[in-house]
């Protein structure tokens, strides 16, 4: 398989046909993107990746942040894949040492994510891109976004596997960060 920057139409079929909906999850009137199902589709997650891959090898990134928890799976296997450090954005309280934190608005609820102040390793110079699997309302990685342009370093992109415009999540998010998303639904 060929590495490229741009998906065919057909390779975004592939993709988005490999994600299952789950309707009234967690919550009535709710229809949850399971992102498992494309994970344990290897032609699908090869895929995924090695356009992730083509797309940032030469952002002379130094961290990929992932965001709790589905998040971690894209942002570890791409930070292997490039050969830099990968960085946990946590639900509070699950991080060991010192944090900073930021309270947000989910599409049902509130919440936390926490990160560490030596997350990158006091580097003021280093290139971060932040991943997660999906952008809805965009709370989640807006306060993620946020954490890390306070410990001030150079916050390159905010990347999603899929970006459901429904409540201009991405519209809110571009206020801080560039945003990429490989599918828009």
């Amino acid at each position: 398989m060929l590495s490229k920057k741009i998906l065919t139409k057909d390779e975004k079929n592939l993709l988005l046909n490999s994600i299952r909906s789950v309707d009234n999850f967690p919550k009535e009137g709710i229809i949850f993107k399971d992102i498992t199902t494309l994970l344990n589709d290897k032609k699908a997650f090869r895929l995924l990746m090695t356009h992730l891959e083509d797309r940032y090898k030469d952002y002379n990134l130094d961290y990929i942040a992932g965001i709790d928890a589905r998040g971690f799976i894209f942002a570890a296997a791409l930070a292997d894949r490039l050969g830099i450090g990968f960085v946990p954005v946590r639900k509070k309280g699950k991080l060991p040492n010192t944090t900073v934190c930021e309270k947000y608005e989910l599409e049902y609820g509130f919440d936390e994510v926490e990160i560490h102040l030596d997350a990158f390793r006091d580097d003021k110079d280093a290139r971060v891109l932040l991943m997660d699997d999906i952008i809805v309302s965009g709370g989640t990685a807006y306060a993620a976004a946020s954490l890390i342009n306070k410990l001030n370093v150079d916050l390159v992109e905010v990347c999603f596997l899929m970006n459901i415009e429904i409540l201009g999540g991405v519209k809110k998010l571009k206020q801080i960060a560039p945003v990429y998303s490989v599918l828009e639904i």
